[in-house]
């Protein structure tokens, strides 16, 4: 079902601007009217659904309050950027959503100038706020104004130290700012640590009710101590909420818990904290994530991210599977491995679906660790795990890896520490764009000492490496995969550990030989069967490290054949760059050997379907074609350059 809904009000409404003449009634039948069209539009296109619907009378109440863009309203993470992007002039483009040459599913600079600062990764909003204003304080000018900054943080991003720098440095600083703590406990997987049951003992307390009584339609309770100063301020926070809050020690006045979803407490603490805030200001909001469609409230993960679905039934229109998920032949085989030995052990950072975890966690709980939104320590907490004797899977994305990368090189290489390093999303991914592209990893672990860098080539290959990387007890050692379904390969009933620093020959052929890195082995040979119509046969290899790569094997193609061709889902500086050092060291070029890389091109990749992608990235089957004839000099079959 796409019929768009009935939406009267909405259709008023272009930008914010439009919003400040309606009264909180017609505001709060807005909020109802931005929830249909966000379910709407997203059972379109799919997307992150649940944490929208959580945040849309928030998402209201703030853009008919502040006076955005000259206000700026940062969105933590983004997903739950729906409803915003729908008021603040893009309502018109809401059904391309994720889809090649269409809206953002996150916030991006470059798309709107509500949307002041780009997110993806979470927890780093409170930073960009205060950015914002101390650049208002020390004249900075942008074209749109600078006016208050309002940064809206979720339970889940705040389990991470980079939100607690920033509200320390916020504190100290005590500029006027606005943090909005969007309290639905519950993140992408339910919340875990000591802040979740904080928060929670929050929402509890007696006082929330009595906030809510002074809140509604009692406005003038609340302007009398901020025009009398910091102190009576702190006093009265403290008598309305709970006494002593983590904080207001960072330096913060604390207002809250209220509740979300009721227009009559947001709007007027919204009005008065912008008529009255002097300093840094935490205002402690309680939503619910699906809020107002039952499907998504009746989710394991409330709708955080979703398919295109009926919105009737909220079901989901997937394509049939052919072949398992790599994630899923990574979970399946570490779980398989974890019942034979009681040493394995796993962590995540918030992401036990996403990485496969989960089964483990029922499986083994004592032996699996989710730490939060927070992978430098999931790092570090791996490498001690390592160190007192365990065998840790530290299982995240490649760009969120890119987090707690001082960590990989500081506690764990330069250690030597065994830590497994289960890297999933590499490559490009789709819909979430750059954001979420697993470009950089091989570049940035493969030039570390001792460090062991593999990349499975399809299910099975990677099966092998999950099995190699529990039996090696060297140092640290990292497999990647892709996002998404293998290649319907057969399956070995078990993983056979692999020789460290060995590849594989696929096809034996000649003047040409074709070295893949990772799962572009699968367009390797369809241009290798393309090129072979042409009256051209490659030898075809897969190299499966980068480090340490198998010189025997590079050295004997780069002897034997006219042209050698790298390929690899990665940026420069990953394994055609330490093949060409190979190369070059030995004095290959010197010998005319015709060597080329195919890398990630120097660029950002704006989203589009992985097959798109790729062709961007000049990486398919007849990009690959196309590199083998231009490197022989061939610009037609049956002529060659002399």
């Amino acid at each position: 079902m796409t019929d768009t809904p009935q939406t009267p009000l909405l259709d008023r409404i272009t930008r914010p601007a439009d919003m400040k003449s309606l009264s909180d009634r017609e505001l709060t039948q807005l909020a109802d009217e931005v929830r249909a069209e966000t379910i709407s539009a997203v059972s379109v296109t799919g997307g992150h659904l649940g944490a929208g619907l959580g945040v849309v009378e928030l998402t209201v109440a703030l853009h008919a309050v502040f006076d955005t863009p000259r206000d700026k309203v940062i969105w933590d993470v983004g997903h739950q950027c729906y409803p915003h992007k729908i008021l603040t002039e893009r309502r018109d483009r809401i059904r391309t959503l994720r889809m090649e040459n269409g809206l953002s599913g996150f916030t991006k600079r470059s798309e709107s100038a509500y949307d002041p600062f780009g997110a993806a990764h979470s927890s780093t909003s409170i930073s960009a706020a205060l950015g914002f204003a101390v650049a208002r304080d020390l004249g900075g000018v942008v074209p749109e104004g600078l006016g208050d900054a309002i940064a809206v943080i979720g339970d889940g991003s705040m389990s991470a130290g980079m939100a607690y720098e920033a509200m320390n440095n916020a504190g100290h600083l005590k500029k006027r700012m606005i943090v909005i703590l969007n309290d639905n406990e519950m993140s992408i997987a339910p919340p875990v640590g000591a802040m979740s049951a904080y928060l929670s003992r929050l929402y509890a307390e007696e006082p929330f009710q009595e906030f809510k009584t002074a809140a509604k339609g009692a406005v003038s309770l609340l302007p009398y101590p901020f025009r009398e100063g910091a102190k009576r301020a702190k006093d009265m926070l403290k008598g309305l909420t709970v006494g002593g809050t983590l904080f207001e020690q960072l330096g913060f006045s604390y207002l809250g818990p209220i509740d979300g979803h009721d227009m009559d407490q947001l709007l007027p603490v919204l009005r008065t904290v912008k008529a009255r805030a002097t300093g840094p200001i935490l205002i402690h909001v309680m939503t619910q994530k699906g809020k107002g469609y039952g499907p998504a409230e009746n989710a394991l993960d409330k709708g955080h991210a979703t398919g295109k679905f009926n919105v009737i039934t909220g079901e989901q229109k997937k394509a049939p599977s052919n072949a398992p998920s790599y994630t899923s032949v990574f979970a399946q085989t570490l779980l398989d491995l974890a019942g034979e030995d009681d040493k394995i052990c796993a962590v995540t950072a918030a992401m036990p679906d996403g990485t496969g975890l989960n089964q483990f966690l029922e499986r083994h709980p004592s032996r699996c660790f989710d730490v939060g939104i927070a992978e430098q320590h999931g790092v570090t907490f791996s490498a001690a795990l390592a160190a007192g004797g365990m065998k840790p899977f530290c299982a995240m994305y490649s760009t969120f890896l890119q987090r707690g990368y001082d960590q990989v090189v500081h506690d764990v290489a330069i250690q030597r520490l065994p830590v497994r390093f289960a890297i999933d999303r590499a490559g490009l991914v789709g819909a979430d764009g750059a954001t979420h592209a697993g470009s950089f990893d091989v570049a940035f672990l493969a030039n570390l000492p001792d460090f062991v860098v593999m990349a499975a080539a399809d299910e099975a290959e990677l099966k092998h490496m999950v099995v190699t990387a529990a039996a090696y007890d060297d140092g640290p050692i990292a497999f990647r995969f892709p996002r998404g379904e293998g290649r319907g390969v057969d399956m070995p009933e078990r993983g056979i550990p692999l020789e460290i620093g060995k590849g594989r020959m696929i096809a034996q052929g000649k003047q040409v030989a074709l070295l893949s890195f990772g799962t572009r082995l699968e367009e390797v040979e369809k241009a290798a069967e393309a090129l072979s119509a042409k009256g051209i046969t490659p030898t075809i290899a897969d190299a499966r490290f980068a480090k340490p790569l198998d010189r025997e094997m590079i050295l004997t193609l780069a002897r034997e054949h006219e042209v050698l061709i790298t390929v690899e889902e990665g940026a420069t500086g990953g394994f055609g760059s330490h093949v060409a050092q190979l190369l070059a060291e030995e004095g290959v070029f010197d010998n005319g050997l015709k060597f080329r890389s195919m890398v990630l091109p120097d660029i950002f990749i704006d989203q589009a379907s992985p097959a798109d992608m790729y062709a961007v990235a000049g990486m398919n089957a007849e990009q690959i074609v196309e590199k083998v004839l231009s490197t022989l000099g061939i610009t037609s079959i049956g002529a060659q350059s002399a």
